[in-house]
């Protein structure tokens, strides 16, 4: 069986800048696959690829079998592929239920099928339910973000990509959102996540890639990725932790 999502030597660029330099990975029916990396590696843009955001310049995006490259976005939301986007970007002048109404969008004739997503993502947002005729503007920033991932749900997509959902976030929302994450993954959604929160990431995810200046320099199961000396030093505070606890010094 090929992997749900297949991406081979993909080559993004904007004018002369290469954003992404041959960047390969698969998402398998089932999992939390995440990708990791710093500011500017290219994180976004993968996602945006996907989405059908931006041209792809060389390679290929295949999901279940289907080849993406050319295909408007709009497209790729209908086929089962869906983001929530890094900043949240939800439409702060139009309530709670609009913005819902709007992530289903290319489902909109199934009203059916729209009332079922939304009482999926009330059920797994409760607070959206109590915020419907509320402005999306005037939300918490965790509710924003909640209102966002539900967005994204509304057009019950096979492949949900979270674009940074952790950012920005108090520590108690953030263990909220990635308990989330895993119940939306436990009800049959694949997930490709991109997060800093490398100790999160790693803890929800099966496997991982990290993301270097547009290519992709270290793959593996999250245990291959925990302890990897490199991956501990870059984002899981290897050197913080040196620091906080330095080596005991052997008497003479």
């Amino acid at each position: 069986m090929p992997p749900l999502l297949n991406i081979e030597n993909l080559h993004i660029a904007y004018g002369a800048i290469q954003a992404l330099k041959g960047v390969s990975l698969t998402l398998e029916e089932g999992e939390i696959v995440t990708v990791l990396g710093a500011n500017g590696a290219g994180k976004s843009t993968l996602m945006e690829a996907i989405s059908g955001l931006v041209p792809i310049r060389k390679g290929s995006i295949t999901f279940g079998g289907e080849v993406l490259n050319k295909k408007p976005a709009y497209e790729i939301v209908v086929r089962g592929i869906s983001l929530s986007p890094e900043g949240r970007r939800v439409f702060p002048t139009l309530t709670v239920d609009e913005n819902l109404n709007l992530g289903a969008y290319t489902r909109r004739s199934r009203k059916r099928e729209v009332l079922e997503a939304k009482e999926r993502v009330f059920t797994l947002f409760p607070i959206l339910k109590e915020r419907n005729r509320q402005l999306a503007g005037t939300l918490s920033g965790g509710e924003q973000q909640m209102l966002a991932i539900g967005r994204a749900l509304m057009s019950s997509p096979r492949i949900l990509l979270l674009d940074e959902p952790s950012l920005g976030l108090a520590p108690i929302l953030v263990k909220q959102i990635f308990d989330i994450i895993r119940e939306i993954n436990q009800q049959g959604t694949s997930i490709l996540l991109v997060e800093q929160n490398a100790h999160k990431a790693l803890g929800v995810a099966r496997r991982g890639y990290v993301l270097e200046n547009g290519t992709i320099s270290t793959a593996g199961s999250s245990a291959e990725l925990k302890s990897d000396p490199k991956v501990q030093e870059a984002y899981l505070g290897g050197s913080a932790l040196k620091q906080k606890h330095p080596p005991v010094p052997s008497p003479d």
